[in-house]
């Protein structure tokens, strides 16, 4: 359906003359990369691990969510130089083929955006591509409404207006977007987990003396990973912190939402104590 409608706006935006209807025909074409991009990403997620790649490809929908956001503020750059040229240079417009074809773009787009909403809530890379099918669908109804005044007021000004106005929004959402599938893709802390309270709640435990030289990151939306060092008052057995490590997991599940640990045991080991550690 979006690269139907992204050809039908690129030939009527070249013979209406109409910036407007091209910006939403190359914001159409940002949805038909965004739709290929999330489903070669949804299946590729899907693949097992391997010796070569341990993690499978549990990234490529946070890969394919940072792409498609990047697209819409790269495209959406583009049309604001286009729509201050346009502006200083006002073109009269076929506005009867702009009326039509904003209006099959909005139903499309409508249709699309109602097949995705459901998976967009439990997905950054599905949601990445919902949220560029539902500004496009929004986008387009801005056109059909410039197309309607072009028509029947002759206010060709507003075919500008409205692209300048279409492009900041797409970088409004495309950077509202970037942003988590940005810390993610560089192993930052989520936003949700405090370290400090991380360690107030391990070094509760009895048998702990510290935990020290953490690592927390997100692998993808579902997997939140720490890894950390922990030095025990005592020299324990093994079996023992076996059992001292389903405590401390089920502290850091419960209550910071974190599914992965991985903690490297240490008594009286001389190394730094200090809570961040630069490897």
């Amino acid at each position: 359906m979006n690269i139907i409608i992204t050809v039908a706006q690129v030939i009527g935006g070249l013979v209406s003359g109409s910036l407007s209807l091209l910006s939403d025909a190359l914001h159409n074409f940002s949805d038909v990369l965004s739709l290929v991009v999330t489903f070669f990403a949804n299946r590729l997620a899907k693949k097992e691990a391997s010796i070569k790649r341990t993690f499978g490809f549990k990234r490529a929908e946070i890969m394919a969510a940072f792409i498609n956001a990047a697209t819409l503020i790269v495209i959406a750059i583009f049309l604001i130089i286009e729509a201050i040229e346009r502006f200083q240079n006002p073109h009269r417009i076929q506005s009867l083929t702009v009326i039509i074809l904003s209006s099959v773009a909005i139903i499309g787009n409508g249709i699309s955006v109602l097949l995705l909403k459901k998976d967009s809530k439990v997905n950054m890379n599905m949601r990445s591509a919902y949220m560029h099918l539902i500004t496009d669908m929004m986008a387009s109804i801005a056109v059909l409404s410039g197309g309607l005044l072009m028509k029947f007021y002759g206010l060709y000004w507003v075919d500008s207006v409205l692209t300048f106005i279409i492009a900041m929004y797409l970088i409004f959402v495309g950077y509202d977007l970037l942003k988590p599938s940005f810390k993610i893709l560089m192993l930052y802390t989520p936003d949700k987990i405090a370290i400090k309270d991380v360690v107030i709640e391990v070094n509760k435990l009895p048998a702990v003396k510290s935990i020290h030289h953490i690592h927390v990151w997100q692998l993808n939306e579902d997997e939140t990973h720490l890894e950390a060092h922990i030095d025990f008052n005592d020299d324990i057995k093994v079996s023992e912190f076996v059992e001292i490590l389903h405590m401390i997991e089920d502290v850091l599940r419960m209550k910071f939402g974190i599914n992965h640990v991985t903690l490297q045991p240490e008594y009286e080991k001389e190394d730094s104590k200090d809570i961040i550690v630069q490897d």
